[in-house]
Order: C-alpha cells, then sequence, then structure tokens
C-alpha cells in the first residue's frame, strides 16, 4: 500500500475518521506551508509602496492599486469556493492559487515598469483570494478534532511567524545595500519552500475531509439571517481598511523613518497578530463569537487616534 494510501485511508479510526494526531500534524503542514509563503508574500507587502514610490507611482494610484487587488482578491474567494464544493478538487483549486501567489512575488525583481508591477501585484492578490477558501476548508475538518478555534489559532500563528520573518529578511537585504529588486528575487526561496511543503501535504493527505467527525450536509435552505449581520459587519471593518502598502509609502516620502525600518514596522503588528491568532483563538472555543466582538472593538480603537503635527523650526 503506498504511503498516501496508508495515511489517508479512515478504516483503522472509530468512526471512520482519521485519529486526532493526524489531524494535528496536518494542521502543522498547512501552517508551515502558510509560514513560507508570508514570508514571500508579506514580506513583499511591506516594501511594495516605497517600491511603487521609486517606480513613479502617485499615493492616489497606489491606494487605487491595492483597493482593485483587494477586490479582485475577495471575488476571487467567491469563485474558487464555489468550485471547491461543486468538483471537490480542493487540492488543484489550492495549489493552482499558491502558485499564482507565491510566484508572482519574484518577478517583481524583473519588473521594469510600474505597469507590470501593479500587474504582479494584482495577480499575488487573486492568488492569495483563489486559494484561501479552499485551504481553509480543509483546514476546517482537521480543526473539527482539535476545537475550531484552536486549531486556526495554530496554523495562523505558524502563518504570522512567516509574517515576521519575511519583512525582517527583507529589511536585512535593505540593510545591506541591496536594493527593492534583490529583496523581491531573494523571496522566491520560501516561495519554493512553501510549495515543496504544500505538494508534500497533499501526498500525505489527498482526503482532508476523512478528519471530520461528523460531515455537515452540503444541502440547505439558504443562509441564516445572522450570516447576513455578519456579511454587514465585516464590510464596515473593511471600508475603515488601510493597506499597508499605502501607509509605507507616506512613511517612505514624510520619512518618518528609514526605509530598512519600514518592513521592521509590518514584521513587528505581525507579531502581534500572531500571538492574538493563538489566545483569540483558544478564546474563542469558550466564549464564541464574543471574542470577535472585543478584538474587532480594540481595533477600532486605533482608527481615530489624532496625528501628530510635524514640529517647525
Amino acid at each position: 500500500m503506498a504511503q498516501s494510501e496508508a495515511i489517508a485511508a479512515p478504516s483503522d479510526a472509530p468512526n471512520g475518521t482519521l485519529p486526532r494526531q493526524r489531524a494535528v500534524l496536518f494542521i502543522v503542514f498547512l501552517g508551515i506551508v502558510s509560514l513560507f509563503g508570508d514570508m514571500t508574500y508579506e514580506g513583499a507587502r511591506s516594501i511594495t509602496g516605497p517600491y511603487l514610490g521609486v517606480l513613479g507611482v502617485t499615493a492616489t494610484t497606489i491606494g487605487i492599486i491595492a483597493g482593485f487587488g483587494e477586490l479582485l482578491g475577495y471575488g476571487a474567494r467567491l469563485v474558487s469556493g464555489y468550485l471547491g464544493d461543486r468538483t471537490g478538487k480542493y487540492w488543484a483549486i489550492t495549489i493552482a492559487g499558491y502558485l499564482l501567489n507565491l510566484f508572482a512575488v519574484p518577478l517583481l525583481a524583473l519588473a521594469g515598469a510600474w505597469q507590470i508591477a501593479v500587474v504582479l501585484i494584482i495577480a499575488e492578490r487573486m492568488g492569495r483570494g483563489i486559494r484561501s477558501p479552499v485551504r481553509d476548508a480543509m483546514l476546517s475538518h482537521a480543526a473539527s478534532r482539535t476545537g475550531l478555534g484552536w486549531g486556526f489559532g495554530l496554523h495562523q500563528a505558524l502563518d504570522q511567524l512567516g509574517a515576521v520573518a519575511g519583512p525582517l529578511v527583507v529589511s536585512g537585504i535593505l540593510f545591506v545595500g541591496s536594493g527593492y529588486q534583490a529583496a523581491f528575487g531573494w523571496l522566491l526561496i520560501p516561495a519554493v519552500l512553501s510549495m515543496a511543503v504544500l505538494l508534500a501535504a497533499r501526498y500525505l493527505f489527498p482526503r482532508p475531509h476523512d478528519f471530520e467527525l461528523a460531515p455537515p450536509p452540503l444541502e440547505g435552505e439558504g443562509l441564516a439571517p445572522i450570516f447576513w449581520v455578519y456579511i454587514v459587519a465585516v464590510a464596515f471593518i473593511a471600508a475603515g481598511y488601510a493597506d499597508f502598502s499605502l501607509i509605507a509609502y507616506h512613511f517612505d516620502k514624510a520619512q518618518i523613518m528609514p526605509a530598512t525600518w519600514i518592513p521592521i514596522l509590518y514584521a513587528v503588528t505581525m507579531a502581534v497578530d500572531g500571538l492574538g491568532a493563538l489566545v483569540l483563538g483558544s478564546l474563542f472555543d469558550r466564549i464564541g463569537i464574543w471574542t470577535m466582538a472585543f478584538a474587532t472593538i480594540v481595533s477600532a480603537a486605533a482608527r481615530p487616534m489624532p496625528r501628530v503635527p510635524p514640529t517647525t523650526t
């Protein structure tokens, strides 16, 4: 029997499910994929604003690019999620999304014009949108064995570890005197590592839905009213969102800090995100949606912080 078949076979586990240890291992595998993936695209995201500024792009254009990229990315989630449910090809869609998401980043090193850079930045966002819902669907099967909050929290913590490491690597490359293009080029290494681990996970766990203790029915009578309330809340949160590319651009143009420090600032925010994922994930398993309400209020409190006027001489 092939190794993938031995691991995937549910017959040795009670109630036709895979053991909890395998579920944890699967979460860790996807977490490592996300760790190297975040090193790649979050490392790039920490400098795309200043990089576009060097290519001659204005702040207004950067804001439009960032918003349009996110719009296409979230639109792609609707399509890929639907296709995943209809075809059952979760792994194929996930792999395709990661290929686009990851390898658009090192190609930025070859972008000689801002128009090419913009296409690659938008492609990266679309790739992330394509792979996110189907990957999370597979992750949810394994997390059903560990506790949804804890399972997703563990994955998010590994994810954010990469989001911290990537900007720090980029900052180090800039610190030694290499330019933005060299930084994008070095991000090819974690991109390749992420794809290698993803393909290994595909080989070892070809049927993640076997983790599910009690698979929910795929047919339903529509979405509950509370779902639409949640969607409206998410829309309002997104309306107050400012992309870091635009923030980093202004930091660089206003010379608030050296260019090498901007990725470090982004790394710090990602570290806080990762620690919060573990704490809030476990808390969610205890008190449910009140955890999200608390996190949203804390996050929103930073929005009205007053602007510090520049000093004059």
